[in-house]
């Protein structure tokens, strides 16, 4: 029998409330309860999911608004775009994850009550859900250069298969770094900058490995919270991989995220006030983080999840914001 909206046993559960099938807010109890398994298979609230998304195309944005010199008001027009952009195509690949996922997710314990293996939600209403918000996410497209199109193809394919990664590697923290740091390239494009031109391409590139670092390092701590059941059901992740030598990992990627935000800073001329907010920013907010959580608690590992999406996301942006600022 599904669990009904209101069963206090769902609400009470601390791991539904961690992407789990439960919600956080209490804007989503005023919805029509209709609406609610809808909210929660795209991940709204909170709204970290569209975070994750958002993040590297406003990174491009930035770049490709300081390489240009782009006047204020094209960058806040494309950034309202590709959010925009971003609310549907989030809700989307969310969409298109738990569908693929569902069997996976109903025999684990925080995801058991996700709307699809609750019953809240058919496979064929998701489906449906799915193709909306894509027609939603491409709307967008036509106000954008027209080249920009035919950048995203690579992360619609990417997208659609990552689900599928967890059966086939260990790697799959990485999969999903590229599906979502390739934000940063359709960023840069949707300013009408060729990525690919003298003067953007060690920079978009160093920025774009930058964003898939930050992507790994964070989904590595989200799948700790399921290491046990992953390990039993025969899901794969780097935390199955690493396990008790993920955080030695970590370091290792942070040192070359770092690295990479540098070389990109010195590439294009980013200046200090860069260096300052978003290298050293993401240098010693990475060390505050990684230092302070507990792999073995899922509690823990939620909170860390958390923060570098947040935290790290707010130095990368912070220091290209202040880069365009001061250009």
């Amino acid at each position: 029998m599904a669990i009904t909206e209101k069963d206090p046993s769902l609400q009470k559960q601390g791991l539904v409330q961690q992407y789990g099938g439960g919600h956080s807010g209490s804007w989503v109890d005023q919805l029509p309860p209709s609406w609610i398994p809808y909210v929660q298979l795209a991940r709204l609230s909170p709204p970290i999911g569209l975070a994750t998304i958002y993040f590297p195309h406003f990174f491009g944005i930035m770049l490709g608004g300081i390489i240009l010199d782009s006047s204020l008001t094209s960058v806040i027009h494309t950034s309202l775009l590709l959010l925009a952009a971003s609310f549907f195509w989030s809700n989307a690949i969310h969409g298109w994850n738990d569908l693929i996922d569902a069997p996976i997710d109903a025999r684990i314990e925080r995801t058991r009550t996700r709307p699809i293996p609750r019953g809240a939600i058919s496979p064929r209403g998701a489906f449906i859900f799915t193709i909306s918000q894509c027609i939603g996410s491409g709307v967008f497209l036509f106000f954008l250069p027209e080249k920009t199109a035919f950048y995203t193809i690579p992360s619609i394919l990417a997208n659609i298969y990552y689900p599928f990664g967890k059966r086939h590697t260990n790697l799959v923290q990485l999969v999903l770094g590229n599906c979502l740091g390739y934000g940063v390239i359709v960023g840069v494009v949707s300013t009408g900058l060729d990525p690919l031109n003298d003067a953007s391409l060690v920079p978009a590139a160093t920025l774009f490995l930058s964003s898939v670092l930050y992507t790994t390092i964070y989904d590595t701590i989200y799948s700790h919270q399921d290491l046990k059941d992953d390990t039993k059901i025969g899901v794969k992740s780097m935390a199955v991989l690493c396990r008790e030598q993920t955080k030695t990992v970590l370091w290792v990627l942070v040192a070359i995220l770092v690295t990479l935000l540098g070389v990109c800073g010195y590439t294009a001329d980013l200046g200090l006030i860069y260096n300052i907010v978003t290298v050293g920013g993401c240098a010693v907010s990475m060390t505050a983080i990684i230092s302070s959580f507990d792999l073995n608690v899922s509690a823990d590992c939620w909170w860390g999840f958390r923060c570098v999406i947040v935290v790290v996301g707010v130095c990368m942006g912070g220091g290209l914001i202040a880069a365009y600022a001061f250009s």
